[in-house]
């Protein structure tokens, strides 16, 4: 029986591609528009899954931005 569980992925535009990361365990995927990637990261997750079990749900990441000083070029 399976059930839903809620994961986080981080999404980046890189060249031609969106490219989808789960936070929580190291699955990514892409596609050519953002929809597309999640879409395919969803279904990474559940290929993923299949072939281990999660024995615990994977813990949340805390969100946080980031603010850093950068040189000047």
């Amino acid at each position: 029986m399976s059930h839903p569980v809620r994961l986080t992925a981080a999404i980046t535009h890189e060249g031609d591609w969106y490219v989808a990361r789960c936070l929580e365990v190291e699955v990514a995927s892409q596609g050519s528009s953002l929809d597309e990637a999640i879409d395919n990261l969803r279904e990474a997750l559940e290929l993923y899954f299949d072939d281990i079990p999660m024995q615990d749900l994977p813990v949340t990441p805390i969100l946080a931005p980031v603010t850093i000083e950068m040189p000047h070029p």
